[in-house]
């Protein structure tokens, strides 16, 4: 458990088990907690690197515009710090938006990649309706445990909110036991989101590449991923099915066996 600092930017990471590094990076209001399970699943095959995002956890959440690729630079810094000069990387919702640029602007620190329910951006993005970010969004006058819920209701599909799963037990109570997100930095994290694009930039990605989409997937519509999956070349596309964006969670091992093996093959 460690801080690293960029610039003015001090960035948590923490590291868990041994073997090849791998990276895992969250999406909006993630942290750490929220890895706490896929960790379980990966640390006795690899060296398991988290974080949190600037603007969540205990990360610094400077009041001012965040970049995607700002975050990304964060990301490279967490390997630098870790002494790793190559990763397997996982990022998820606004976390594969970091990867994109990650292994777009560092290509070289990136031995593999798995994007999830996430999309890459600008005119192509797909959104989700709009009734549906606005949602997420407004926390105005929320409790946390009111926020955690408001959140799940668009998260996992109402099958698994409804299923008395032990797993989403878990994953509500480190969610309310994480440090507290001021609603400036929620708004500029997705302020990040809304300000990024890589879609024309997705062709000189030569990294393998793994696409995972959620097809109830509420937040970040299913069909991002395959064009995702059309614009890198050579990637794979793995879709889940009767499960929404929290894929780790709601299909988790599938998913977690499927990250796996993908990054067992590369190495």
């Amino acid at each position: 458990m460690s801080h690293t600092a960029i610039g003015d930017i001090e960035i948590y990471w923490e590291s868990r088990g041994e073997g090849k590094p791998l990276l895992l990076i969250s999406g909006v209001s993630g942290g750490t907690w929220t890895w706490k399970e896929s960790i379980g699943s990966w640390s006795p095959h690899f060296r398991v690197i988290v974080f949190d995002n600037m603007g969540a956890g205990l990360s610094s959440k400077p009041d001012r515009p965040y970049r995607v690729a700002e975050m990304a630079d964060h990301a490279v810094a967490v390997l630098d710090a870790a002494g790793e000069e190559r990763a397997f990387v996982v990022g998820l919702s606004m976390g594969g938006m970091i990867a994109q640029e990650l292994v777009l602007w560092h290509p070289e620190r990136i031995s593999g990649l798995v994007l999830g329910c996430t999309h890459c951006g600008g005119s192509e993005r797909i959104p989700p309706a709009p009734e549906v970010i606005q949602r997420f969004a407004d926390n105005q006058g929320l409790s946390p445990e009111e926020i955690i819920d408001k959140n799940l209701t668009l998260l996992v599909t109402p099958a698994f909110l409804h299923s008395g799963s032990d797993s989403l037990k878990r994953y509500r109570e480190r969610q309310l036991k994480a440090p507290l997100q001021p609603n400036y930095a929620l708004q500029r994290q997705l302020g990040a989101i809304r300000g990024f694009d890589a879609c024309d930039r997705l062709g000189s990605i030569q990294t393998p590449t793994l696409i995972l989409t959620a097809d109830q997937d509420q937040l970040v519509p299913a069909e991002n991923g395959r064009l995702l999956a059309n614009r890198i070349a050579g990637a794979k596309l793995k879709p889940f099915k009767n499960t929404g964006h929290l894929i780790y969670l709601e299909c988790a091992r599938s998913f977690h066996q499927t990250v796996m093996k993908f990054f067992q093959a590369l190495s």
